[in-house]
This record gives C-alpha cells, sequence and structure tokens, in this order.
C-alpha cells in the first residue's frame, strides 16, 4: 500500500525514483479506506533530508498512511527554504485540535543545551501533553527521546565526553514485545548525539521497559509498557551518507571531530560508506505502524483517548 503525501513534496520524486509506492492527496480521496494520520514534529535541521527518510521507512507497510509535517512555531527555522516550510508544513497551534493515529518527534541540535533552555521548550512541552490524548502511539528520536524520557518520566540526560558518532551493534534485552518482532539477537543502528541516557535510571521506573542497548553506546530502545510511547536513543531512519554529511561538515567547520566508528570501510573517509542497518530501520518503523498504532488506534479517530 502507498504512503500519501502532498502532491509536490520533494519526498514524492525521490522515492518514486526508488520505486516505492507514493499517491497524492487527490488520487487518495477517491480510495475506500482510511489512512493512518501521522503527524511529524521535523525538528532537525535539513528537514527535506529527514522527512524523505522518515517516508521512505513510513511506506514499507501494507497501510495507507498520511501525513502532516510539523514545526515550531517559537523557533523560526534557518537551514530549509521559507517557500517549502510554507507550502507542508503546520505549527503546532494550527493542529492541536486534530486527532493522530501516531506521531513522530526527530532529534534536535539542541541536545548541549539544558531542557529548560531550548528556546521552544515550552512548545515542545505543550505537544508532549497534548500527545497524552490526541495521538494513539508516539515514536521519539534521539534528543527528542531524551526530552520525552525526562517530561514523562524525570529520566535525565547527561554529557558524554566525546560525542557518539558512528555504527554500532546493540543487544536485543527481550524479544518478546511487538515493537521488536523480527530482529535479529545482535544489530546495528547509527548514533550521532553528545548526551546520554543511562540505563539505571531507566529500570527504576515501572512503567519503561528497556528493550536494546549497545556495549558503547548505552541505551538505545525502550517503551512505554502501555505501547503509547518509543523511545529510540539512535537514527536508524539515517541515510548511507548522513553520517559522512555530518563529519564533512564539521572538517570545514574545522570543529574536533573523530571518524564515525564502524563507518568507512577501512576507516578510510575516501570508501563509499555501506549500509548494514536497512533491514533493523523497515522492522522497527513497520512494527511500531502495525503493532503500536493500526493496531490500537480506533477506526473513528475522534474516538482517540
Amino acid at each position: 500500500m502507498p504512503i500519501n503525501i502532498p502532491d509536490h513534496l520533494p519526498a514524492k520524486e525521490i522515492l518514486q525514483e526508488e520505486n516505492i509506492f507514493v499517491i497524492g492527496k487527490r488520487k487518495a480521496l477517491h480510495q475506500d479506506i482510511r489512512p493512518l494520520r501521522i503527524a511529524i514534529v521535523n525538528l532537525m535541521p535539513l528537514k527535506i533530508a529527514t522527512e524523505t527518510q522518515l517516508m521512505r521507512l513510513l511506506s514499507n507497510t501494507p497501510l495507507q498512511v498520511e501525513i502532516d509535517l510539523l514545526m515550531t512555531g517559537t523557533y523560526q527555522p534557518k537551514n530549509t527554504a521559507e517557500s517549502h516550510l510554507k507550502d507542508f508544513y503546520k505549527t503546532f497551534s494550527h493542529v492541536q485540535k486534530n486527532k493522530y493515529d501516531g506521531m513522530i518527534m526527530t532529534g534536535a541540535p539542541v541536545e548541549q543545551v539544558p531542557f529548560e533552555e531550548v528556546q521552544y521548550w515550552n512548545e515542545i512541552k505543550e505537544i508532549f501533553g497534548w500527545a497524552k490524548t490526541n495521538v494513539t502511539s508516539t515514536f521519539y528520536i534521539c534528543w527528542a527521546a531524551q526530552a520525552a524520557l525526562y517530561y514523562y518520566y524525570g529520566v535525565p540526560k547527561y554529557m558524554l565526553k566525546e560525542k557518539m558518532f558512528g555504527i554500532y551493534n546493540h543487544k536485543l534485552l527481550n524479544n518478546k514485545p511487538p515493537i521488536v518482532r523480527g530482529f535479529d539477537d545482535v544489530f546495528p543502528a547509527p548514533h550521532s548525539r553528545h548526551t546520554e541516557v543511562r540505563k539505571e535510571d531507566i529500570l527504576k521506573v515501572k512503567e519503561l521497559q528497556l528493550l536494546a542497548e549497545s556495549p558503547q553506546a548505552g541505551v538505545y530502545l525502550a517503551t512505554a509498557v502501555n505501547k503509547r510511547r518509543i523511545f529510540v536513543t539512535g537514527h536508524s531512519e539515517y541515510d548511507a551518507l548522513t553520517l559522512k554529511a555530518e563529519y564533512d561538515r564539521d572538517v570545514n567547520k574545522g570543529l574536533k571531530i573523530a571518524k564515525p566508528v564502524n563507518y568507512f570501510p577501512d576507516n578510510d573517509v575516501r570508501k563509499q560508506p555501506a549500509v548494514s542497518w536497512r533491514s533493523h530501520a523497515n522492522l522497527l518503523f513497520s512494527n511500531w505502524l502495525n503493532y503500536y498504532v493500526y493496531q490500537e488506534t480506533p477506526y473513528n479517530i475522534h474516538e482517540i483517548r
């Protein structure tokens, strides 16, 4: 089944070139089916790249998915064309009366700033509070995972001595919850962050379960036991060259940055990285859409509690 996205969104042409089934809103209106309504709160600087990565993963299921792209109203993004934001994005104030089957909130380049000092923190808290009653299941990535763990459960974040940057293997700790159905016992995923949440803090919270961790990267996947919230500290949605782009950016800025670990073949930046985490990423997102959104949400979206 297709992913339903705006007719002229740049991601549509990219996904079609990859032979991914997408349809525009006009064609979707003639299908006798209720699509899943998913809100994507995109806090990443390069919004077009991130929205394409997420839609690629959301398209890999038998379910029709309808997307609303959201940005903050209290902070004006600087790295995406204003025309793109105007054409395809809404602010939270425009959708807060809506109900959604699912919501994804991305990472953000503010992880080294205390939560309360983030310029749009009050707006993020408002979204967290709204999601309790207006969204069936929420999926938080990287900084958003840390922020949501802090807001809902008081789990703190900690600064790392150096950036967690590269591809790390993770061990599956519990293979029973549906979100990890089909996962290998050990699987790779990218990380790119300066802060962490710690296992001991999550284990103190009875409403949380820790599902996967890495000996090097620490906590990777945790969920609320009621299926309402998924927390992923890494970036399974990343493309093959996303870490390279981040590395090149920092090198060009003259910043001290180590090469991403387990990424460049022979640790040679001139060699093309190979994706080792694509299967995991597709399983993670399809499991969430199927077992935590589609199987849990009411057919009448206005009945979400």
